[in-house]
C-alpha cells in the first residue's frame, strides 16, 4: 500500500521547502561570511576593547569604537581577528561596502597603544576602510610623541585610508553627528554592551534552533515518506496515533518556538515600544529586521510542514477509513450470504391454513432478522458512496462494494417479497378450500336432517325446497370456484400435493352440489305426485359434526371454531385418569386456595409397603399431577394466544405481557417432566436416592425464585385481566373449575409439598428405623422382632435436603416481597441471598452530632429493611388503596454493602434498638425493632455475617502468594 503515499511529492516538496528556509537562515545571518558566533567568542566580547555600537558615519558607513582599553597590545592576535571579523559581518552587506569608519580613543593612552593600534588594524582588518579617527593622548608628551610617531611612522602602517589625528572629542564632532556617537564619544547614541551581546546571542540562538528544527521535519518527512503503510484495521489505528504524536510534539516545539521569537522580539523593540518619542539605533533597527526575517522563515516552516501535514493525515485517515471499510463488508457481506442462505431454504408453502399462518410467522422472523443486516448494508454503501465522493483514493475498490451491497440487500427484499406474496397466495387458496369443506359439510348435513316423513305434505316439500334453495344461495358468500376460476387463480403454486388436495375438495363439491340437484329434482317429483305415500325412513348422513347444531340451517352459523390437529386439547384427559386429576386438584388447590401449607396426602397402597416407600409412591404421583396442571396451563393458556382466530378476545395489555403473566412456567415444566421426574422415579426401589436427588437439583430448583420474583408483576397482570373472555373461554376448553391464576400459585404449594415430604420421611426416620423387610414381616424374624437398618450417611442428607428446601421456601417467600419494591437498582442481584426483611423506626444521626437527647427529639421514619448476605437495603413504607383496604408498598432509598458497616447495641432504655454505621460516611442509623426478640435476632445475624467476612479476609491475608493468586 506504498505505492498512493509516493504518487503526490508532498514528502519532497517539503524537503525542498524546508532546505529554502535553512538556506534562507544562513543568508540572513550571513553564515558564509561569518562562520563565527557570539556564543564562541563571548570572553572577547566581554572585554569591550572594540565596539559595534550602531552609529554611522555621514553616508552610512558602519562606526567601530575602539574605546580606551588598558592592555591593548597585550591582546592575542586571534582574539583580535575573531572580534574584528565578528563585528564586520554583522551590519547588511551594503552598509559593509561603503566602509566602516574606525574611532579610536587613546585620550588617556600612550603613542604606543596607538601605535599597536593601528598596526593591528593595518594587518588584520578584514572590512573595507573608509576613515581612522584617533584622540590622541590629552597629555603633552604623549600627545607631542603622538604627532612625530604619526609622522614618522605614516609609510611604515601602509593605510590606504585618511589617519585624522583629533585633540578632542568636539573635534570628532565634526566629522561625525553627536546622535551617532555614544556618551563616552560626546555623543547621545545610548549603548548597552551587555545589552547588545544578550540580543545578539538570542537572535543567533533563535535562528539556529529554527534552521535545527527545520532539518527535524525534513528527517521526519522522510521518515514518513519511507513507512509503508500496514494492512490491519489496529495497526493502522497505532501508526496513525504514533505519527499524530510526533507531529503533536514537532507543532509544540514549532508554537514554542514562535513564542521565543516573539518575545524577543518584543525585548529588541522594547525602547521604542516605552517612549513613543524615542527610535531606535541603526544596530537595533537591524536587530528587529533580522528578526522579522526569521519569523517570517519560521512561519513559512509550519506552512510547509501543516500542508505536508494535512496530506499525510488524510492518506492515513483515508487508508484507516478504507481498512473499516473492508471489514465491515466482509462482516455485512457475510450476514447477508447466510440470510440468503437461510431464505433459499425456505421453500414450504404449507398444507393447511395453520401451516401457513405458522410459515408466514417463520417467514415474517426472518424479514425481522434480516432488519439489522440489511440497514447495515444500506449504512455502509452510504458510508462508501460518502467516501467517493470525498475523493478517496481507493475510490475504484469502494464503487464496486456498493453495488454489491445494495444488490444482495434488493435480492433478500425481492425474494422476502415474492415468498410473502406466494404464502399469501397458499393461505388464501387453503382458507378457500377449508370454505368449500365447510360447506359441503354443512350441506350433507342440512341433507341429512330433513326428514322424510315431513316431506309427505305440499307444506313439508315446500319448505325442504326453501331450505335447500337458501343454502345454494349462500354459495355466493362462500364465494365458491369453478374448477377453471380456482386453477387459473392458483396455477403458478399449486404443487403437486396441493394439485391433489384441491381435485379433492373440488370433486367432493361437485359431488355435493349433484346431490343437491338430485334432492331438488326429487322433492318436485314428490310434490307433482303426492299420489302415494312414502314409508318414514331417514336417510344416515356422510357426516355429522359434533359442533353443529341439528336446528341450524344457515351456513354462516354451521361452522364454529374447530378444533384442529394442530391446536391442544389438554382439557380432555382421559376418562380413567379425569377423577384422579380433579381429586389431586381438589386436594392440593381448592383445600387451600389463599396459599395456606397443603395437608399431605392419605394414598392408599399396598399395606406390605414401608412408610419411605409410601412417601415415595406419593411424591412420584402428586409429582405427575403437577407435571400435567403445568401442561394443562401451557397448553390450555400460553398456546392459544397464538391462535389467530382468539386474538380479538385478548386485551392489548394481556398481549404484550403474557410472558410476565406466566413467568418462567415453560422452564418448570420441562425441568420437572425431562429431568426431575426420572430422577424421583429413580428413588421407588431406593429410597435412599431422594435426599440426594433433591441436593444434586439444588442450582436447578433456583428457577422457583425465579417464578416468585415475577409473581406480583403477574399478579397485577391478572387482576386487570382476569374477566376477559379469552380467559373464560380457555377455563371452559380445560373443564377448569377454578381460575387461572389459582393453577399459577402451584408453583409455591408444590415446594410446601416437597417440605412436607421431606419432614415426614424424616419423622420417620429419627426415631425409629427407617425402613422394614416386607420379608421379615411374614414370620422369618418374628422371634428376634423386625429387621431395621439405620443409615447415619441417608439421615444427614436427608436433613440438609430439608434444610436446603426451607431456605428455598424461605427466598421465594423473601422475593414475592422484595419484587414488590419500587426504584431497586438492577444490581440488588450482587448483594447475594435474601436472608431477613421487616419493618423498623429509623432514626439518620450524623456522627459529629449524635447526642442521645438530640435523637430523642426527632421523629423516626418507618422503612422496610431486607438483610442479604452482603448488603443492607433500607426501602420507604407508604400505604395505598387496594381491593383489601390500605396496603404497604415500598420503594427503594438506599443500599449499603456489609463490608462497609459496623453494628452495636445501645445503653439502657433501648432494648429494641441498636445502631448501624458506615465506616466510610458521615451518617449512622439508629433502628428500632418491634420487639427485643427481633432485635436480638437482627443483630446477631448482622454481627455473624459481619464476622464471617472478618474471617474470609483473614484467611486469604495469611494465604501464601502463590495460593492467593
Amino acid at each position: 500500500m506504498l505505492f498512493w503515499l509516493q504518487e503526490e511529492m508532498a514528502p519532497q516538496e517539503l524537503s525542498r521547502r524546508l532546505a529554502t528556509v535553512i538556506t534562507h537562515v544562513d543568508e540572513i545571518m550571513q553564515q558564509e561570511i561569518r562562520p563565527l558566533v557570539a556564543v564562541d567568542i563571548i570572553e572577547q566580547l566581554h572585554r569591550q576593547f572594540a565596539i559595534l555600537s550602531g552609529g554611522r558615519g555621514k553616508d552610512g558607513a558602519p562606526i567601530i569604537t575602539f574605546p580606551e582599553f588598558v592592555g591593548f597590545k597585550h591582546i592575542p592576535e586571534e582574539d583580535f581577528l575573531n572580534v574584528m571579523t565578528y563585528l564586520t559581518s554583522i551590519p547588511s552587506v551594503e552598509a559593509a561596502s561603503i566602509g566602516f569608519v574606525i574611532v579610536i580613543d587613546r585620550r588617556r593612552d600612550k603613542w604606543s597603544s596607538i601605535k599597536a593600534s593601528l598596526t593591528r588594524i593595518a594587518v588584520a582588518f578584514p572590512g573595507n576602510l573608509q576613515l581612522i579617527f584617533i584622540l590622541r593622548p590629552s597629555r603633552f608628551i604623549q600627545r607631542t610623541f603622538t604627532d612625530i610617531g604619526i609622522k614618522y611612522y605614516r609609510d611604515e602602517f601602509k593605510m590606504k585610508v585618511p589617519i585624522i589625528m583629533l585633540n578632542s572629542v568636539s573635534d570628532l564632532h565634526g566629522y561625525i553627528d553627536k546622535s551617532q556617537l555614544t556618551e563616552d564619544l560626546g555623543g547621545t547614541l545610548e549603548y548597552r554592551h551587555s545589552q547588545w551581546i544578550n540580543h545578539r546571542t538570542a537572535i543567533e540562538n533563535f535562528a539556529v534552533t529554527l534552521k535545527t528544527t527545520a532539518q527535524m521535519l525534513q528527517m521526519f518527512g522522510a521518515c514518513l515518506a519511507t513507512t509503508e503503510l500496514p494492512r490491519g484495521v489496529l495497526s493502522t489505528e497505532d501508526l496513525l496515533m504514533s505519527h499524530t504524536g510526533q507531529r503533536d510534539k514537532l507543532q509544540d516545539e514549532l508554537k514554542l518556538l514562535g513564542k521565543q521569537g516573539a518575545t524577543l522580539l518584543s525585548c529588541i523593540q522594547e525602547p521604542a515600544t516605552k517612549s513613543p518619542t524615542r527610535k531606535l539605533n541603526p544596530n537595533q533597527l537591524e536587530n528587529v529586521a533580522t528578526m522579522e526575517r526569521l519569523l517570517l522563515q519560521l512561519d513559512e516552516t509550519e506552512k510547509a510542514f501543516n500542508q505536508f501535514w494535512s496530506e499525510h493525515h488524510l492518506k492515513l485517515s483515508q487508508c484507516l477509513q478504507l481498512q473499516h471499510f473492508e471489514h465491515n463488508f466482509h462482516e455485512v457481506k457475510r450476514a447477508l450470504d447466510n440470510l440468503l442462505a437461510e431464505q433459499a431454504e425456505f421453500t414450504d408453502i404449507g398444507d393447511s391454513v395453520i401451516r401457513v399462518e405458522q410459515l408466514l410467522k417463520e417467514h415474517k422472523k426472518l424479514e425481522e432478522k434480516g432488519q439489522e443486516p440489511l440497514e447495515k448494508a444500506q449504512l455502509l454503501a452510504v458510508i462508501g458512496d460518502q467516501l467517493i465522493q470525498s475523493h478517496h483514493y481507493a475510490a475504484d475498490s469502494i464503487r464496486p462494494r456498493c453495488v454489491e451491497l445494495r444488490h444482495l440487500c434488493d435480492d433478500f427484499i425481492n425474494e422476502n417479497k415474492k415468498k410473502y406474496d406466494i404464502l399469501e397466495k397458499s393461505l388464501e387458496l387453503h382458507r378457500q378450500l377449508d370454505k368449500v369443506s365447510q360447506w359441503c359439510e354443512a350441506g350433507i348435513y342440512l341433507l341429512a336432517s330433513q326428514a322424510v316423513d315431513k316431506c309427505q305434505s305440499r307444506e313439508g316439500v315446500d319448505v325442504a325446497l326453501n331450505d335447500i334453495e337458501a343454502f345454494l344461495g349462500t354459495a355466493k358468500e362462500y364465494h365458491l370456484p369453478s374448477h377453471m376460476e380456482f386453477y387459473s387463480q392458483f396455477e403458478l403454486i399449486l404443487t403437486l400435493d396441493l394439485k391433489a388436495k384441491a381435485q379433492e375438495v373440488l370433486q367432493k363439491l361437485g359431488d355435493v352440489q349433484e346431490i343437491f340437484h338430485k334432492r331438488q329434482m326429487s322433492l318436485m317429483k314428490l310434490a307433482a305426485r303426492q299420489t302415494r305415500p312414502v314409508q318414514p325412513v331417514a336417510p344416515h348422513p356422510e357426516s355429522s359434526p359434533k359442533w353443529v347444531s341439528s336446528k341450524t340451517s344457515q351456513p354462516s352459523t354451521l361452522a364454529p371454531l374447530q378444533r384442529t390437529s394442530e391446536e391442544p386439547c389438554t382439557g380432555t384427559v382421559e376418562k380413567d385418569d379425569k377423577t384422579k386429576l380433579e381429586v389431586k386438584n381438589e386436594e392440593i388447590l381448592e383445600s387451600s386456595p389463599d396459599g395456606a401449607n397443603p395437608e399431605p396426602e392419605q394414598l392408599d397402597g399396598p399395606a406390605h409397603l414401608s412408610p419411605s416407600r409410601r412417601i415415595i409412591r406419593d411424591l412420584l404421583e402428586t409429582e405427575e399431577i403437577y407435571i400435567k396442571e403445568i401442561k394443562s396451563i401451557i397448553d390450555g393458556y400460553i398456546t392459544p394466544m397464538d391462535f389467530i382466530w382468539l386474538k380479538h378476545l385478548i386485551p392489548d395489555v394481556l398481549q404484550n405481557n403474557k410472558e410476565l403473566l406466566f413467568g418462567n412456567i415453560r422452564e418448570l415444566y420441562e425441568f420437572h417432566n425431562r429431568t426431575f421426574l426420572k430422577e424421583l422415579e429413580k428413588c421407588t426401589e431406593n429410597p435412599a436416592l431422594l435426599a440426594r436427588c433433591f441436593l444434586k437439583r439444588k442450582e436447578d430448583l433456583q428457577m422457583y425464585f425465579k417464578y416468585h420474583k415475577n409473581l406480583p408483576r403477574a399478579r397485577a397482570i391478572w387482576q386487570e385481566c382476569q374477566d376477559c373472555a379469552f380467559f373464560g373461554v380457555c377455563q371452559r376448553q380445560l373443564d377448569h373449575n377454578i381460575p387461572l391464576f389459582k393453577y399459577l400459585r402451584g408453583p409455591s404449594q408444590r415446594l410446601l409439598k416437597y417440605q412436607m415430604l421431606l419432614k415426614g420421611l424424616l419423622d420417620f426416620e429419627t426415631p425409629k428405623d427407617w425402613e422394614i423387610d416386607p420379608g421379615d414381616q411374614e414370620g422369618g424374624s418374628a422371634k428376634n422382632g423386625p429387621k431395621r437398618t439405620k443409615d447415619s450417611a441417608f439421615l444427614a442428607e436427608l436433613q440438609q435436603a430439608l434444610a436446603m428446601m426451607e431456605d428455598l421456601i424461605k427466598s421465594c417467600e423473601l422475593a414475592v416481597d422484595l419484587a414488590a419494591v419500587t426504584g431497586c437498582p438492577d444490581d440488588i442481584r450482587k448483594l447475594g441471598k435474601l436472608l431477613m426483611h421487616g419493618s423498623f423506626s429509623v432514626w439518620t444521626v450524623h456522627k459529629d452530632r449524635y447526642k442521645m437527647k438530640d435523637f430523642i427529639r426527632f421523629k423516626p421514619s418507618q422503612r422496610q429493611i431486607y438483610l442479604f448476605e452482603r448488603g443492607i437495603v433500607f426501602c420507604k413504607i407508604r400505604m395505598e388503596p387496594s381491593d383489601q383496604g390500605l396496603s404497604p408498598h415500598y420503594s427503594f432509598k438506599k443500599s449499603m454493602k456489609l463490608k462497609t458497616l459496623s453494628v452495636r447495641q445501645l445503653g439502657r432504655g433501648s432494648s429494641r434498638k441498636f445502631e448501624v454505621a458506615n465506616r466510610n460516611g458521615l451518617e449512622k442509623y439508629i433502628l428500632q425493632a418491634t420487639s427485643k426478640e427481633i432485635r436480638d435476632c437482627w443483630f446477631s445475624e448482622i454481627s455473624k455475617l459481619l464476622m464471617e467476612q472478618q474471617n474470609n479476609i483473614k484467611a486469604v491475608r495469611t494465604l501464601p502468594v502463590g495460593r492467593q493468586l
